[in-house]
């Protein structure tokens, strides 16, 4: 007898959550609950349970599944420091979302894969467009903003189901899979940690991302934090899932786990609920790990349930009470979501300076050049949507002032390549073809000079009797790596990836694109010339005998010989356009898809390729040149800082990216309404590459990193950004001189546009302990308000400061803790623009000396030098290992008490050197001279073991250093008797 639909309590909208996933659960066999752990997951016909997917790339619009609204890269959204915007455009991609799944339920799925709050630590990391900040704090109110639009209000029913990512301390490209990202606690508990926390606290975001990297040699996906930390900051079930083949790696690339059923098992009992990897390794590893006894069905059911509570809150088995289900196509792209669109992308615009050239008064401007690589095109990333239309600068910029009133050259280098068998030809056409050698006679005797040069890059011009065929735009992405765009028919040039590896090269495509790039070169330098290497291939071209250039060499020596006929310098054609016009716009930036993307970190700060030289000739030429960056990424422009009368930046902007920068560079919109830079810089801008520590060490505190400890003048700093008005700071208030720890102030300050226009402020409030027992931050940023003021309109600003967010991570206790202590309390534009200041003092603890029962563990340390983090196989905590000679761990401030007689160390040698076994020297107070309290032998071994030493007496408080006199000496704790 079938079950009345009405019984069925996993299809009862009226049931709690908890019933319904237990349920459901209950009447799965166990093949169809291991066939849910997985990212593609099966239906279950005999419970019309329909099939189910994770994974709708939904970062900043709707990725990968056709047109949809496109807004700007995620860290252009957080420089708006707006969350109510950012909730609004979170709803607007979340209900996309659910009109492309009621259009496609089985190639869309609601559990989107956003947003990121992985931390912009560094600014060479390859994916810092995805991230919002290098500022915890800030990337928990964006995530909440973002996340709960995506979510939906509904307080039972999920728009989307929101998944953050990528945990945990994820910030490198470089070998990914394989680097260990060093956290000591501090960083872990005031740094790392609490950008997740906040969505999922909120309940907006309910599934997390697991990371590739390792986190103190241990694979997040591993990781005792995803059990112990993160699922106990949510009141529901969190679901975890693995990065794509990350699960994969732990038998694989890192070499954990022996195979794959022993790595799958271990992710799974450590809380991965979901694996994202294509066909059935996943299903075929558990059964096996069933079989094997590594799991049990109970570790399985734990995982189901998890993901099954995702999915009954997203309406699933009940559709007729999920509110979202009458959502439908005529959302997408809709006019609501393009002027939001158009909003975002303005506010998200940050003017870094500004000597009073801006705004333009389009009626008097006269003509504007708008020159550069990114004038007169806008750019997608890899998590891009495909947007309807796109609105370039130079489009903008020619709708404010008139098409003659706009100059325009990219700056591209125009050249011919000649090899022995003749000159390197592109078919003509909208679909391009295979690339051909032949004759030369078309060039022989060509001559251009600068004005001509200028007149043949333009695309109606005439092209003075050269065929088009034979010529190429050189586009330079920096770090050596360039695209050709066939003039014949501006197509780029790009291997075919059809067929063997030696794969045609066509000029068929719009341009860099896709997870495989196939349209970047690298010119190498022979002794007679020069060869292409094609960059994703790691081949050479050879032009082969039946004309047909393919990436068939596998070396240098095997390849094709060309020399590059200049027919068009850019940067001197470029300079010849600005040097006619009144002002110049120069349009600036990266390829998202090139050195420096998903895969790969830039190796510097410096701007792409030819663009300095660039922008350079362009000032030389005409000093009334403004720059326009548009950038995933920070760069050193320190010479456009000091040099140029403006310059703003923005991230790639999405479909309204050129509306948005002319809007702020002419201070109003099209309908003449006053527009305000209204973006402040969510991260450090800095001079140079040599500001930074090395981009695999994640120990802010110890490296100076970040806004928070950086010592230096940054170029630009966190929380920077002008206005075209002024702002003036009076009256600073704190409602009380003196609180405990679990008390409260109100900060309030009275700001005043003392300007002559319509201004938008960002009031940043920060604070700085001014003594403490540990190294703190210079400044921290703890709230701020985002103010609209008329001309001599004041505004009074009240900001909330808990004494509990002044606490930090104790890590003689390894517990939180605040502080007895001072601290400056400053409001300001910026964090190096405070304007006022004043003091609050906290009644909190004072530390005391550090106990060395029951243990000291190493990660626990108060300084260390030539030392990493290691995982111990049977601790969830970590060691420290010794990377060199000589190097150390010191522990502050012990109090041995009536005394101690004897040490037992917890350690290991892997040495290879040839010595028997290694040394541990402990002294006390000084690492050179002080007393040796103990010399601990480390036996050369796989495993950690136990060795005691008996120490002469000793009492009071010392400090304590541990010496490793060699290196690969791993210390997991010392523990002391009497």
């Amino acid at each position: 007898m079938t079950e009345s639909p009405s019984r069925i309590v996993f299809r009862d909208p009226h049931q709690k959550l908890a019933a319904r996933v237990s349920d459901l659960l209950g009447r799965l066999a166990l093949p169809e609950k291991i066939a849910l752990l997985h990212q593609h997951q099966a239906a279950v016909p005999r419970l019309d349970v329909a099939s189910f997917r994770t994974g709708t790339e939904a970062l900043h619009g709707v990725a990968w599944l056709g047109t949809a609204t496109a807004f700007p890269q995620a860290v252009g959204l957080a420089s708006s420091w707006d969350t109510d915007l950012l909730r609004r455009v979170g709803t607007a991609v979340g209900t996309e979302v659910r009109a492309m799944h009621h259009r496609d339920p089985e190639n869309v799925g609601l559990n989107v894969w956003a947003p990121v709050v992985n931390l912009l630590r560094d600014p060479r990391w390859g994916r810092n467009e995805e991230g919002y900040s290098e500022d915890p704090w800030l990337t928990g109110v964006l995530s909440v903003a973002y996340s709960g639009g995506l979510a939906g209000d509904d307080p039972r029913r999920l728009r989307t189901a929101p998944t953050i990512k990528h945990f945990l301390g994820y910030n490198n490209e470089t070998d990914r899979c394989l680097t260990s990202s060093n956290m000591p606690p501090r960083v872990l508990y005031e740094y790392e940690l609490p950008a997740f926390r906040p969505a999922l606290a909120a309940g907006v975001a309910v599934a997390v991302m697991a990371s590739y990297n390792l986190i103190n040699g241990r694979p997040t996906h591993l990781s005792p934090l995803i059990d112990e930390v993160l699922r106990g900051w949510a009141e529901d079930d969190v679901m975890v899932v693995g990065d794509a083949y990350a699960v994969q790696n732990l038998a694989g690339d890192q070499g954990v786990a022996e195979d794959h059923p022993a790595g799958f098992a271990a992710a799974l009992r450590a809380g991965i609920d979901c694996v994202t990897e294509p066909g059935p390794l996943s299903e075929e590893s558990l059964r096996t790990a069933l079989e094997r006894g590594l799991i049990t069905e109970s570790d399985v059911d734990a995982a189901v349930r998890r993901i099954l509570s995702v999915r009954v809150r997203l309406g699933e088995f009940s559709p007729e009470d999920d509110p979202y289900r009458g959502i439908g196509p005529e959302v997408i792209d809709c006019p609501e979501h393009r002027a939001l669109a158009r909003e975002a992308a303005r506010a998200s615009v940050v003017l870094l300076g500004n000597d009073g050239i801006l705004p333009l008064d389009p009626s008097t401007v006269g003509r504007i050049a708008v020159i550069g690589p990114l004038a007169d095109t806008t750019f997608d990333d890899w998590y891009s949507g495909t947007p309807p239309y796109r609105r370039t600068l130079r489009a903008a910029i020619a709708e404010r002032v008139g098409d003659a009133n706009v100059l325009h050259h990219e700056g591209a280098d125009r050249v011919a390549l000649r090899c022995a068998a003749g000159l390197l030809t592109a078919e003509s056409g909208a679909d391009g073809g295979p690339l051909r050698v032949g004759p030369a006679e078309a060039l022989d005797n060509a001559r251009f000079n600068a004005p001509d040069a200028a007149r043949l890059d333009t695309p109606d011009a005439p092209r003075l009797g050269v065929a088009d065929g034979v010529l190429f735009d050189v586009l330079d992405w920096g770090e050596e790596t360039f695209s050709l765009r066939a003039v014949a028919n501006g197509r780029f040039v790009g291997a075919d990836g059809l067929g063997s590896e030696d794969h045609l090269l066509v000029n068929d495509r719009p341009g860099p694109n896709g997870w495989e790039v196939r349209e970047t070169f690298r010119f190498e330098q022979v002794a007679d010339g020069l060869v292409l290497l094609h960059v994703q291939s790691g081949r050479y071209l050879v032009a082969g005998d039946d004309g047909l250039v393919r990436t068939a060499a596998a070396d240098a020596a095997s390849a094709t010989v060309f020399t590059v006929d200049l027919l068009v310098d850019g940067v001197a054609a470029a300079a010849a356009v600005a040097a006619e016009a009144d002002l110049v716009v120069v349009a600036l930036g990266n390829h998202p898809l090139v050195a420096g993307r998903e895969t790969a970190d830039r190796r510097d700060l410096d701007l792409p390729g030819t663009q300095d030289d660039l922008l350079r000739a362009v000032h030389a030429v005409n000093p009334r040149t403004v720059l326009a960056l548009a950038s995933s990424y920070p760069y050193a422009v320190g010479w456009a800082a000091g040099t140029l009368p403006a310059l703003l930046w923005s991230a790639h902007g999405g479909q309204e990216h050129g509306t948005a920068v002319a809007d702020v560079l002419f201070g109003s919109d099209r309908a003449g309404l006053p527009v305000d830079p209204a973006g402040r810089l969510t991260q450090t801008w800095y001079s140079g590459a040599a500001d930074l520590p090395d981009l695999l060490d994640y120990d802010i505190i110890a490296t100076d990193a970040t806004y928070l400890y950086y010592r230096g003048t940054p170029l630009f700093g966190f929380g920077h950004g002008l206005s075209y008005t002024a702002f003036r700071y009076e009256n600073l208030r704190i409602s009380a001189e003196a609180i405990g720890p679990a008390g409260e102030v109100t900060v309030t300050v009275d700001v005043v546009n003392t300007g002559v226009r319509p201004g938008v402020e960002v009031v940043q409030l920060y604070t700085r302990q001014q003594r403490s027992r540990v190294k703190q931050p210079l400044r921290r940023l703890r709230g701020y308000r985002k103010v609209s003021l008329e001309p001599g309109e004041r505004s009074t600003v009240e900001l909330l400061l808990p004494a509990a967010e002044l606490a930090f991570w104790d890590v003689t206790r390894s517990r939180w803790v605040v502080e007895e202590a001072v601290h400056t309390v400053a409001v300001g534009r910026s964090s190096t623009d405070w304007r006022l200041t004043g003091t609050l003092r906290v009644h909190g603890e004072r530390i005391p000396a550090r106990s060395p029962r029951p243990a000291l563990r190493m990660i626990d340390n108060d300084g260390y030098a030539g030392t990493v983090p290691v995982a111990v196989t049977d601790d969830p905590r970590e060691a420290l290992r010794s990377e060199q000679p000589d190097a150390w761990a010191v522990f502050d401030e012990i109090d041995f008490g009536n005394g101690v007689t004897n040490v037992r160390a917890r350690l290991m040698s892997s040495a290879t050197t040839g010595q028997a076994e290694g040394l541990v020297v402990l002294r006390l107070d000084d690492p050179i001279s002080g007393p040796i309290l103990a010399t601990l032998p480390a036996p050369v071994a796989a495993e950690p073991i136990d060795v005691s030493a008996p120490v002469p007496p000793v009492s009071g408080t010392h400090d304590l250093f541990v010496l490793f006199e060699q290196e690969h000496l791993t210390v997991a704790s010392l523990t002391f008797g009497s």
